[in-house]
């Protein structure tokens, strides 16, 4: 059975922690705890990313969940073309680890252009016993 929900959240720092909550949220009721904290965190770093980089100014972002046999696929919309590029951090930087930390907890990720602005970064997770869509 497939299962989706979505919720667009305002370019305002409160959003990042209300967009973790809701994700959360949809997983739970789903009952698929298998990868929710994975999956919190994850989107916690691509909101923080579409917060900072990826929204024009007055214009928010779209955070997507789809479940479907075994997989869960975590989307981030927002306004700006510019795609994000992993990169090395030093022990003292206190920020850039975002991709970095996406790549070592989803099975998948990447970003896609999307129609008539802006972007998509996904990123996918098996559940236990999963595959990859």
């Amino acid at each position: 059975m497939t299962r989706m929900t979505q919720r667009f959240f305002d370019a305002r720092p409160e959003s990042v922690g209300q967009a973790r909550s809701f994700a959360f949220e949809a997983l739970a009721s789903w009952g698929l705890p298998d990868r929710a904290e994975d999956i919190r965190l994850c989107v916690s770093e691509l909101a923080t990313n579409a917060l900072v980089h990826g929204t024009a100014p007055g214009r928010g972002f779209l955070v997507k969940l789809d479940a479907d046999e075994g997989v869960v696929r975590l989307e981030v919309h927002d306004s700006r073309h510019r795609h994000p590029q992993p990169r090395q951090t030093t022990d003292t930087d206190t920020s850039g680890r975002g991709l970095t930390l996406l790549s070592a907890l989803a099975d998948g990720w990447g970003v896609e252009d999307r129609a008539p602005l802006g972007k998509i970064v996904w990123s996918c997770f098996k559940a236990a016993g999963g595959t990859t869509a």
